[in-house]
């Protein structure tokens, strides 16, 4: 499982002119990507790492601050790019794996008390950001 986690102080993802995720005050865009070796416990270790994650003002996490997150499936964090111009998505996990372990991430999210925001799994999504610092970390499990 692999996370790109960006310090924000605005989010948005929209599917079409609907709204179905927004922040309207600091805290973490998360981009969450699935591959086929990830299972519900890798579900579990990333929420409580997303949770815990120091990179807030201060040096403090959203379990510190109560900072909500968002949190947006992006199965092209596992594109291959090495190897042509065109990138392969053989690594990244099939809807059918991958959206029960990013509804498992968001579960274990709220579970620990956390206020979360969510895109729309599948669909084609805009997303909207200030970054804060800019400040942005991969975080892979």
């Amino acid at each position: 499982m692999r996370a790109v986690v960006s310090r924000v102080t605005l989010a948005t993802v929209r599917v079409g002119d609907e709204v179905v995720g927004a922040l309207d005050e600091p805290g973490l865009l998360v981009l969450l990507g699935v591959t086929h070796t990830d299972d519900i416990s890798r579900s579990v270790t990333m929420a409580t790492k997303l949770h815990e994650l120091r990179i807030l003002d201060g040096e403090r996490s959203c379990a510190d601050t109560r900072a909500p997150l968002l949190v947006v499936s992006q199965f092209t964090l596992y594109g291959e790019t090495r190897k042509g111009r065109r990138p392969s998505w053989s690594a990244a996990a099939g809807p059918e794996q991958a959206r029960p372990l990013v509804d498992g991430v968001i579960a274990e999210l709220r579970r620990r008390g956390a206020r979360v925001e969510s895109g729309r799994f599948g669909a084609a999504m805009a997303v909207e950001s200030v970054n804060d610092g800019p400040f942005t970390v991969i975080v892979e499990i």
